[in-house]
């Protein structure tokens, strides 16, 4: 999808389709004081203040996530629980949230503490490295695939996958997927299909296995149903947290005394970890479609249309935060939507806090400093979290 915008009386205008690093949020900000509805070159409707955005997403009768005819008529790809609506929103959500009750967070947080340290003992063995590669992605990557009863082995496999699929979204949703997306998907699918016939014979210990054996009440999950669940986890289990860690690394580059006040108070990081979520959305936007002839702001939307909710535009909107443009350690309250709202509240949330929390912790301790090669990368604005970011470090003696 273009990034190029529009405003609704269609005047034309000049922001580029790779805008520059920051010039994402200046177009935002001119869109919630100028055209907060307003629809881009692609015919989307762009949602840009808080309030809205928050309506939108709670109002899942008139916005809904089905947003894709295309998926919709595909008998063998059953919907993904991001892109349904109640009642077959709710049966997935209910088999899904077995994997992100309290307590399987829980019982993930000692595993997750000794990747962290593997990780960071390999990123801190030199002076320089990729904090997307070496840290931001496998640390999730890993949780999630050991959830799913993944290899060790099979963890690069795993994370391209997600990645060729992800950065396809739009495309597979409302356009034609790329030729790379349509193999991963394919190579993901074979290779599920293979540990779910192996566990139909025998059963194991792992979340996997304990799907493939849940009783619904239109009995046992099928294979595609199954397949659905591990494209959901791994794609979505992963991308927040590794979005979370590159932008906790660019708040530590861009305010290096963020990393030396949460050195002395260590406290501070859930706090840091909220602000962060907000300053730097993971997800710069999300989607829904109108039910129904629709008014918003002024906007009159028809059934039908697309709806491009701006989560990022949301969170830094003046009329909710102070001072929205800056990064406030100790902001509070602080009622960001980074995990989305309403039925669709990202359930892995408190997954994806922890996991960040360990690895800022981690790098605490570790480093004196963090510093990014190359700050003024557009990569870092895009949506989701960029393939590879290069760091310099300061480690600690």
């Amino acid at each position: 999808m273009a990034r190029t915008m529009s405003t609704e009386n269609d005047t034309p205008d000049t922001t580029p389709a790779e805008p520059a690093i920051g010039e994402v949020y200046a177009e935002y900000e001119r869109l919630r004081a100028e055209h907060p509805v307003s629809r881009n070159d692609d015919g989307l409707w762009l949602v840009a203040r808080y309030d809205d955005v928050r309506h939108v997403l709670k109002a899942h009768r008139d916005y809904s996530s089905e947003v894709s005819q295309r998926i919709a008529d595909d008998p063998d790809n059953p919907p993904s629980m991001l892109f349904s609506d109640p009642p077959t929103h709710d049966r997935l959500r209910a088999l899904v949230s077995r994997a992100f009750t309290p307590r399987t967070i829980e019982r993930q947080e000692e595993q997750i503490a000794a990747r962290c340290e593997e990780l960071m003992e390999g990123l801190t063995s030199s002076d320089h490295g990729d904090l997307v590669t070496e840290l931001a992605a496998p640390l999730p990557v890993g949780v999630i695939a050991t959830m799913l009863g993944v290899e060790d082995g099979d963890f690069v496999e795993f994370k391209r996958w997600s990645d060729a699929i992800f950065t396809n979204i739009g495309e597979i949703l409302i356009g034609t997927p790329s030729e790379e997306a349509i193999a991963a998907n394919e190579e993901m699918s074979a290779y599920f299909l293979d540990r779910i016939a192996d566990l139909r014979r025998a059963p194991r210990e792992h979340l996997l296995s304990d799907l493939v054996y849940v009783e619904t009440e239109e009995g046992r999950l099928t294979d595609a149903e199954l397949l659905m669940f591990c494209r959901l986890l791994l794609i979505a289990g992963n991308e927040t947290t590794t979005s979370l860690i590159v932008s906790a690394a660019r708040v530590f580059n861009d305010m290096p005394e963020s990393f030396a006040r949460l050195k002395d108070a260590p406290q501070l990081i859930p706090s840091f970890v909220e602000e962060t979520l907000r300053f730097h959305s993971p997800f710069k936007a999300t989607m829904r479609k109108a039910t129904r002839d629709l008014e918003l702001a002024g906007a009159k939307i028809a059934a039908g249309e697309l709806i491009l909710p701006l989560i990022a535009s949301a969170n830094r909107d003046e009329r909710v935060f102070d001072r929205a443009a800056e990064f406030e350690l100790e902001r509070s309250p602080n009622p960001h939507l980074a995990f989305g709202l309403g039925i669709h509240v990202c359930l892995g949330a408190p997954l994806a806090r922890l996991e960040g929390r360990i690895a800022i912790a981690a790098m605490l301790r570790r480093l004196k400093g963090i510093s990014l090669d190359v700050p003024d990368s557009p990569e870092l604005d895009q949506f989701g979290a960029p393939n590879s970011v290069m760091v310099t470090l300061q480690r600690a003696a």
